[in-house]
């Protein structure tokens, strides 16, 4: 049976739709917002998995076709998932996980197909939406019903649901999930936003949820099934108990190291141990390593939060709200154009800053734009296996890299400088050295002294901070700074980044059924701090970016010329472009409105090239003197070449103060000569002087 439901939300059009579109999944819809159209569908499987990890997959896949374009390369279909989809589908991902039941361990998995795309309303909202539709209306057990809306800030006006258009305005985009109840998850970037206008925000973003659950909760009164026959898969009662007997004392023990190599390999023989006594009692469980394993950390993640609850010490041995100690180091590669080694704690990130030209930009082709658009500032992250003392295979980049590079890019991204004011394409490297818990905070404060090494004109210094959350019934305790171990067995993951007036981006994930405004502040405050107290170190090392460039950094020069002579500098299949750039050593780049940028090491190379450049497409200016070759002579003058194909003609007349019987009396063809142009008539026919050039000269 086709359920429809159309209503108004945010000014536009909203068409909610159910049994019409892929009927066999265990719940599917259609949503459409202006002409924006997504299919959503969820479905799971009969019987758990043997992984030790709840499967959930969300795959968000686009379709050229939604936004009327036919994929680019060779095959001509869709491949791999580009970044866009990437971190939609991340978003996604993050607001579900924390409400499936514990124990559910059957394979779970949400494709979204945005099918239409009217290039001004985001398609990845409404996967927030259609998951929670038709999770609730399959046997899938998820009870909960949550939403997810944008909110932009538009001269001091809150818009819900911005258009890209009304985004390019705003001073904020920010992703908001939740529940009728509580927030569950934060995403977004901002020019330097106040801690209390982002709270303001997120309570705008909450009446815009209910909104939604509201329209959700009126289909489902209908539709919704029972939910599937499941038991939750968890150790078995029996050996939990002789396990935690076994290991309780040990594991306290071994959380009160503070260093976490010594701590991982304390916990790694408790666990050795184990399962050396029940091998030799020859009992029945000595083979359940799985369980094992599952029992031990319940153990561990109990004790750590008791621990932080009750006596407010952490597994370092820090206060809740302090900050791991901080060294920064900038210039410590001399190739490169500019770096920084930023260290918190067992937290490391060498940033690496590259200065290219326009050649370098990446190029992006996306349903929501009519045409390719270009990026010129990228940031990078990449964890390798030995940032933890791992050895794992090398793999492509995975869908963590490029989130935690995206958020890095999303808090440095406002403070850079305008791109006609500093012409270069900026990529920076996010390495990760060292781990231990906030690598993407330590890379947004690497990257921000790596820029600054470089002598990028970046507003003000960046910086972040990583916040977690240990909350048992009504005992709570926010941590600034949270370790690997904090994030992995806490309750929240809150990254917020930014400087001295604001925030510029902000992420938020839980493991609790939501945060209430009170929380909110409190971490958000915390995090202020913190930042703060980062920025001060950070400013002992470099306060402003250096006044010049790396010697090994490309200088940029832009020239703005007549687009008629474009032509003119490329030459004839490019002849003329390549000579200038084989003799000056410099890279030329020139767009259709007549901006010429040249790139070159040396400045030097730079302007030579800007010369020669100028020289091909300058305009004759009467009364000014110019120098060139004699082209041809004649009974009546001679013909001068004052600039690069422009002549103009000399009369006999003008040639000298005294008469002249024959022009090749006083110039010959190929003679260089000083000429005044004394005037363009209406033909654009020059009129040249040698006389009144001489003249002046004397």
């Amino acid at each position: 049976m086709i359920q429809r439901i159309e209503r108004q939300f945010a000014g536009r059009p909203l068409t909610v739709e159910v049994g019409r579109m892929a009927r066999q999944a265990a719940g599917s819809c259609l949503i459409e917002y202006g002409e924006t159209v997504v299919l959503v569908a969820a479905t799971g499987q009969d019987k758990p998995t043997h992984l030790p990890f709840f499967p959930l997959t969300v795959e968000y896949r686009e379709r050229s076709y939604a936004g009327g374009k036919i994929p680019g390369g060779f095959f001509k279909r869709e491949g791999r998932p580009g970044e866009k989809e990437v971190l939609a589908a991340r978003l996604i991902d993050r607001c579900l996980r924390p409400l499936f039941p514990e124990g559910f361990m059957h394979e779970t998995q949400i494709a979204c197909f945005p099918l239409s795309a009217d290039q001004e309303n985001d398609a990845d909202v409404w996967g927030i939406v259609g998951a929670s539709l038709s999770l609730n209306m399959s046997p899938i057990p998820f009870n909960d019903v949550l939403a997810g809306v944008r909110m932009g800030r538009i001269q001091g006006n809150w818009v819900l649901n911005p258009t890209f258009q009304q985004l390019e305005y705003s001073d904020l985009d920010m992703v908001v999930a939740g529940t009728e109840t509580a927030i569950l998850m934060v995403e977004g970037g901002a020019v330097e936003v106040p801690e209390e206008d982002i709270l303001e925000g997120l309570a705008v973003a909450h009446e815009g949820i209910k909104e939604l659950i509201e329209i959700q909760k009126q289909i489902l009164a209908d539709i919704r099934v029972p939910d599937m026959e499941w038991t939750p898969v968890l150790p078995d009662e029996d050996l939990t108990a002789r396990v935690e007997k076994m290991a309780n004392s040990k594991v306290v023990e071994a959380l009160q190291l503070t260093e976490k190599q010594q701590r991982s390999q304390a916990m790694a023989s408790v666990q050795e141990d184990i399962l050396a006594q029940l091998a030799d009692a020859q009992d029945e469980h000595a083979d359940h390593l799985p369980d094992i394993r599952e029992i031990i950390r319940g153990i561990e993640k109990r004790t750590m939060r008791d621990r932080i609850l009750s006596i407010g010490e952490r597994a370092d041995g820090r206060s809740p709200d302090e900050i791991r100690p901080i060294t920064c180091e900038i210039g410590i590669l001399p190739r490169t154009h500019g770096s920084a080694l930023f260290t918190r704690g067992q937290t490391q990130a060498l940033a690496v800053t590259t200065l290219g030209t326009a050649r370098d930009e990446q190029r992006i082709d996306s349903v929501d734009t009519k045409e390719e658009v270009t990026k010129s500032f990228m940031l990078h992250y990449n964890f390798p296996p030995f940032s933890t003392g791992e050895a794992k295979p090398y793999r492509g980049t995975s869908r963590r890299e490029q989130g935690h590079g995206a958020l890095a890019e999303r808090a440095i991204q406002p403070l850079l400088p305008a791109y006609d004011d500093f012409p270069y394409t900026i990529r920076v490297v996010s390495d990760i050295l060292e781990s231990n818990g906030s690598s993407s905070m330590a890379s947004v404060c690497g990257a921000s002294l790596s820029l600054m090494a470089a002598g990028v004109p970046i507003r003000a210094a960046c910086a972040g901070v990583a916040m977690g959350l240990i909350k048992d019934r009504d005992r709570v305790a926010i941590l600034t700074d949270i370790l690997g171990l904090e994030d992995a067995l806490g309750d929240m993951d809150f990254k917020v980044a930014g400087t001295r007036k604001g925030i510029t981006a902000i992420q938020m994930d839980i493991k609790v059924q939501g945060l209430t405004h009170q929380i909110l502040q409190e971490a958000l405050e915390r995090a202020r701090r913190g930042r703060l107290h980062i920025l001060d170190i950070m400013e002992q090392t470099i306060s402003e970016p250096r006044d010049d460039l790396s010697e090994w950094a490309p200088r940029i020069i832009s020239i703005q010329i007549n687009p008629e002579k474009i032509g003119d500098i490329i030459g004839p299949k490019g002849k003329t472009i390549r000579a200038i750039q084989d003799e000056s050593g410099a890279t030329i780049d020139i767009d259709d409105s007549g901006l010429v940028k040249i790139a070159a090491v040396s400045g030097e190379a730079g302007v030579r090239a800007r010369e020669m450049i100028e020289a091909i497409v300058q305009e004759p200016e009467v009364g000014r003197i110019y120098q060139g070759p004699v082209k041809n002579t004649t009974t009546f003058g001679a013909f001068v070449e004052i600039l690069p194909g422009v002549e103009g003609l000399c009369h006999i007349s003008e040639l000298q103060e005294s008469r002249t019987e024959r022009t090749e009396d006083v110039v010959k063809r190929g003679d260089m000569v000083r000429v005044k142009l004394l005037a363009i008539d209406e033909k654009g026919r020059l009129k040249l002087s040698r006389k009144a050039a001489l003249a002046e000269e004397t």
